[in-house]
């Protein structure tokens, strides 16, 4: 039985947050991706995501293998991917299976090679974490010389997969809290990472930077009553799913800073409300936990209407008694002088996010809830 060992959640090629490559997408080239396991296993797969190409994508060569310095892989460690043909237009393909033993916590390192036009590339913008890129078929070198240029997302590659038979994975589904922002660059330091170690549990990281529970963003993916079947739901092993999203959504009406999702709506608490409703729904048959959403007075998103709604949001979370457990992570990350805000050794700066201290205080809460 094979079971999600890592994941990342696809988004429509755009500008994105850094310099990326999606929009070009590539052509005789090589790049190479570094994930971090949370389960381990003897044999490997990995799921590749076309979601939002138009036309089919083939995969002229690909490996996996143990990761070392940089963009080298460990000597004898290389394995030849195969895929059962290209990836669908708008969908995903899952490649043929490798003898490969790792460990969880261990990272292993994904290389791909197109040598036909991909067209603008499925990615996931912000990973918080090197990827390469380099001219040719380098799918099998181990050294990392050919790769001379580097981004901070992930291309087409949204899951590994390890045959562990673990059926007790934990996805965590939300916004750049979760995606992680804020988290130290390449430190694998993010609450998903941290979540992983304390449980040793398999943890996806369904998030992503921006987005919203109840609408659509060209830069911040679809809304996350559309995404959760593709994200969450159809990863094997998953049996527990943490809710932490709709901060955005009360946020960004009282923000200028955000260019690509403006006018943004004024919400009202029970339209959030609505939209937990429905991936509880949809999320039946698994464990579902509610996370209280995080305070963020002093930051970009908080005004009046936001502070209104975010408490209102969070005493339903609180009181109501539809997720089978909740996790407070307001009161644990809560400044006690001014709650409303991220007590200052767990703020990232931008009153927010958290450090890599305030997701491991997350993680922990979490555990004790789980």
């Amino acid at each position: 039985m094979f079971t999600t060992a890592w994941t990342a959640s696809p988004q429509l090629p755009g500008e994105g947050f850094t310099p990326n490559w999606s929009r070009q997408g590539f052509w005789r080239q090589s790049v190479r991706q570094v994930v971090r396991l949370s389960a381990g296993g003897g044999r490997v797969r990995v799921r590749l995501s076309n979601a939002y190409g138009g036309s089919a994508v083939r995969v002229a060569g690909a490996s996996v293998g143990r990761t070392a310095a940089g963009a080298a892989v460990e000597p004898g460690s290389v394995r030849r991917l195969t895929f059962p043909g290209e990836i669908p237009a708008r969908g995903h393909l899952v490649s043929d299976a490798v003898e490969l033993a790792v460990a969880a916590g261990e990272s292993v390192t994904v290389t791909l090679y197109f040598e036909a036009v991909t067209g603008p590339a499925t990615f996931h913008a912000q990973a918080f974490t090197t990827s390469c890129r380099g001219e040719g078929d380098l799918s099998e070198d181990v050294t990392g010389e050919g790769f001379d240029a580097a981004t901070e997302s992930w291309y087409f590659l949204a899951a590994v997969e390890t045959d562990s038979g673990r059926a007790d994975g934990i996805a965590l589904f939300g916004d750049s809290v979760t995606d992680g922002f804020g988290s130290t660059v390449g430190a694998d330091r993010r609450w998903s990472d941290a979540l992983a170690v304390r449980t040793g549990r398999p943890v996806l990281n369904a998030g992503i930077g921006g987005n919203l529970l109840l609408n659509d963003s060209a830069w911040y993916g679809e809304k996350g009553v559309h995404r959760l079947g593709r994200d969450v739901l159809d990863h094997p092993g998953v049996d527990t799913l943490v809710v932490l999203l709709g901060l955005n959504d009360i946020g960004f009406s009282e923000t200028d800073e955000q260019p690509t999702y403006k006018p943004a709506p004024v919400v009202e608490a029970d339209e959030i409300v609505a939209g937990y409703r429905e991936l509880i729904r949809q999320a039946r048959g698994l464990r579902v936990v509610g996370a209280t959403l995080l305070p963020f007075g002093g930051s970009d998103h908080w005004g009046e209407h936001a502070a209104k709604v975010s408490h209102e949001v969070n005493e339903w979370i609180r009181c109501a008694g539809e997720y089978d457990a909740v996790v407070d992570l307001h009161r644990v990350l809560a400044d006690p002088e001014d709650p409303d805000r991220l007590h200052p050794s767990y703020d990232f700066g931008d009153h927010l996010h958290p450090n890599d201290l305030g997701y491991q205080v997350m993680a922990e809460a979490l555990s004790l809830a789980l």
